[in-house]
């Protein structure tokens, strides 16, 4: 039986590979728009960030979101990311 392979991809917080299920899409869309994407199937420039409020902090105070989506973030979507990983 073949085994199957797990995604991996890397978070923008810590800087490490984990499970991409285990982590949280964020995505600037073709309009220009930056969501939270939870089904991790929207279209348009991803980056990851872990389930962990520590790694949220971090790349929100080095703005490696804002350097991996090309974008500038607001607050508000960063206090909807602390929302979204307490649930």
């Amino acid at each position: 039986m073949k085994v199957k392979k797990i995604p991996q991809r890397m978070c923008v917080g810590c800087q490490e590979m984990r499970n991409k299920r285990d982590m949280v899409r964020v995505v600037r869309t073709p309009e220009g728009e930056v969501l939270i994407d939870k089904t991790g199937k929207k279209s348009g420039r991803g980056a990851y960030v872990c389930m962990d409020a520590a790694c949220i902090g971090r790349a929100r105070k080095e703005k490696r979101l804002e350097k991996a989506l090309e974008k500038a973030i607001g607050d508000e979507l960063y206090q909807n990311l602390l929302l979204v990983i307490e649930k």
